[in-house]
């Protein structure tokens, strides 16, 4: 009986050894490799008009599966894929959400799946543009990888996901510009392959309104790879300025903007702030940091008991004069992130400033917290 049991334990070992190896082989073999820059096709047209104003929108998704009972297993919670009924209030939720703010001229929006086995197959391109007609739409993948086996005894499974920028106006040029920082070997063949989705929206004046669409690395403990890409960017970003163009930078930045101070101060978790010493002279970041835009997921959301913190913002050139910008709260019913509206109104007779070389600014301009309704 010992003996039986014995070559019972030794067969299991043989084979779990042959399943993992033969997942990191396969894993290495199918990586997802994107180039540095790669051009992306534009879906649909645009409707809109140009006017004296943009409104832009960033949310992140959160793949229809993180709503407000959800906690999710990367986090420290247990849940991997949602049931098919919360996925669809989800994306019903989030539909009539976007519906409502049709007035908004560009959305920029993260964790949008194009297929996967924890959304249940379901395009999400195709009913978001069948919810925004009015808009064209680019998407570049950031997740794409066959065969997802964490965790050992409910594997995710099959992925393929990115972020996507619908935009009422007409634009050109979308382009998919890859990060450079990735996890060491074998985790980063089962993570994100992070990128940022650039577009440009002519304007009257012969100048281009640049839009940046990102979701930079998460799980990055010491912050050390969003420092890498928050940096990638800006220096993207202000070639762009110094050309006489106009830069909007939003999205998901999973690091907190400059002198941020915590909504729950007696918190244990740690925030990683990004610094005003990235960001060029008179330019801005514009956060609310009144509204949380996201939470953690070790359980669900507990209104007042839910640590919430504020990763979702914007930077801005100069050349911009912010409006309003004021965070949604939707008490996280449909996605483990909150929506961030802006309004921008382009001027037009500044000059650039040249601060290429002469190190980051000190206006005390450089962080605004701007809270007032986007109506």
């Amino acid at each position: 009986m010992i003996k039986k049991i014995a070559k019972g334990i030794a067969w299991f070992a043989l084979l779990a050894g042959l399943y993992v190896v033969g997942v990191l082989v396969y894993g290495t073999f199918t990586d997802f490799e994107p180039p540095e820059q790669q051009d992306l096709i534009q879906t649909g047209t645009s409707k809109g008009e140009f006017g004296p104003t943009f409104k832009i929108l960033t949310w992140n998704l959160g793949f229809t599966g993180l709503g407000e009972e959800t906690d999710f297993f990367y986090d420290g919670g247990e849940t991997v894929i949602q049931t098919k009924e919360i996925v669809k209030k989800n994306r019903e939720g989030i539909r009539d959400f976007l519906s409502k703010h049709k007035d908004v001229d560009i959305m920029l929006l993260q964790e949008i799946d194009s297929v996967a086995k924890r959304s249940y197959g379901v395009n999400h391109m195709g009913f978001l543009h069948e919810e925004l007609p009015e808009y064209a739409y680019s998407f570049a993948i950031n997740y794409n990888v066959d065969f997802v086996p964490m965790p050992l005894f409910e594997p995710m499974g099959g992925v393929i996901s990115g972020i996507a920028t619908f935009s009422k106006l007409p634009y050109v040029n979308p382009e998919r510009i890859r990060f450079d920082s990735q996890f060491e070997w074998p985790r980063r063949v089962f993570f994100l392959d992070r990128c940022y989705l650039k577009m440009r929206v002519p304007m009257p004046n012969n100048h281009s309104l640049v839009v940046y669409n990102t979701h930079c690395s998460a799980y990055d403990t010491a912050g050390t790879m969003v420092q890498a890409e928050v940096k990638k960017m800006i220096e993207d970003a202000e070639l762009e300025y110094l050309n006489g163009n106009y830069v909007i930078m939003g999205g998901d930045w999973n690091q907190c903007p400059p002198n941020y101070s915590p909504i729950n101060p007696d918190s244990p978790y740690n925030e990683n702030l990004l610094t005003n010493g990235q960001i060029p002279h008179e330019w801005r970041w514009i956060a609310d940091p009144t509204v949380p835009t996201n939470r953690k997921l070790t359980k669900k959301y507990v209104k007042g008991e839910t640590y919430t913190t504020v990763i979702d913002h914007y930077m801005v050139s100069p050349n911009l004069e912010v409006i309003k910008a004021q965070g949604q709260d939707l008490n996280f019913k449909f996605s483990d992130h909150q929506p961030v509206l802006l309004e921008v109104r382009p001027i037009y007779d500044m000059a650039p400033i040249d601060s290429l070389g002469q190190g980051p600014g000190t206006s005390p301009n450089t962080l605004k917290f701007i809270t007032p309704d986007l109506n």
